[in-house]
C-alpha cells in the first residue's frame, strides 16, 4: 500500500491542510493518507498549544469526510517530544508492506539539517516538499541542501533525486494555500469571521470547547 504521511501541531487544523493532503493523494496515486498530529512538537514553542486531546479530534473532524484520510494518535500514545524518525519507524513497524511518502514544506527541507538523525529519514521514506504560499511552479528540480548533497543522486532521464534505498525526493507543483492556524488562531480570539480558512465541523468543535478566545502572548 502507497501510504501518505501528514504530520503538523494542526493547531488548528485548516483547509489549507486538507488541499494538500487532497494534492498528495493525487499526485503521488497514493491508497491513503494518514494525518498525524504532534504530541510534543520539537520545533515549536508548546504555551500557545491546545491540548493533544482536541487537536486529535479537530483533525478527525476536518478528515471524517473523504475515506482515504485518516488519523493516528500514534504520537499522544509514546512520551517525550514527536520526532518525525521515531514515528516513520514505528510505522514501519505497524505496516511493514506500506511505501511511506512523508510530506513537508519547502522551508522545513531547506532546514532538514536542524532534524533529529535526519539521514534516517530518507531510509524510511520518499520526503515529498511542498512549495511556500505564492511561490511561482518549479520549471527544474532545486538544489538540494548542503548536508544532504551526497546522499541523493540525480536521475537526468526521470528528472528527480534518488537516495541509495531506493526513495526519492518529490517536489509537488502544487502551492500551499496562504492559510496559517496563528492568522486563524488571532481571528477566532478577535471573533472575526473564519468560515473561508476552517472546515465547518472544526469550526463548530473549537466554539462548542471554547478554543483560542484568549489572544496569544
Amino acid at each position: 500500500m502507497k501510504t501518505g504521511i501528514i504530520g503538523g501541531t494542526f493547531n488548528p487544523i485548516h483547509n489549507a491542510h486538507l488541499n494538500i493532503a487532497a494534492e498528495l493523494l493525487v499526485s503521488c496515486q497514493l491508497d491513503r493518507v494518514i494525518f498525524i498530529p504532534a504530541a510534543l512538537p520539537p520545533h515549536k514553542h508548546t504555551e500557545n498549544i491546545v491540548a493533544f486531546k482536541h487537536r486529535l479530534q479537530m483533525v478527525r473532524c476536518a478528515t471524517a469526510h473523504n475515506s482515504k484520510f485518516e488519523v493516528s494518535d500514534i504520537e499522544g500514545q509514546r512520551h517525550g517530544k514527536s520526532y518525525s524518525v521515531d514515528t516513520l519507524t514505528l510505522l514501519h513497524q505497524r505496516y511493514p508492506e506500506d511505501e511511506f511518502y512523508f510530506l513537508i514544506g519547502m522551508d522545513s527541507f531547506l532546514n532538514i539539517a536542524t532534524w533529529r538523525n535526519y539521514p534516517q529519514l530518507f531510509e524510511l521514506c520518499n520526503l515529498v516538499i511542498a512549495q511556500r504560499p505564492g511561490t511561482a511552479k518549479l520549471d527544474q528540480q532545486p538544489e538540494l541542501p548542503v548536508a544532504i548533497h551526497q546522499q541523493f543522486c540525480y536521475d537526468a532521464e526521470l528528472n528527480l533525486y534518488r537516495h541509495r534505498s531506493g526513495h526519492r525526493l518529490i517536489f509537488l507543483q502544487e502551492t500551499f494555500l496562504d492559510i496559517s492556524s496563528t492568522r486563524i488562531r488571532t481571528k477566532i480570539a478577535q471573533q472575526q469571521p473564519t468560515d473561508l480558512l476552517l472546515p465547518a465541523p472544526v469550526a463548530k468543535y473549537i466554539q462548542a470547547h471554547n478554543l483560542y478566545v484568549s489572544p496569544e502572548r
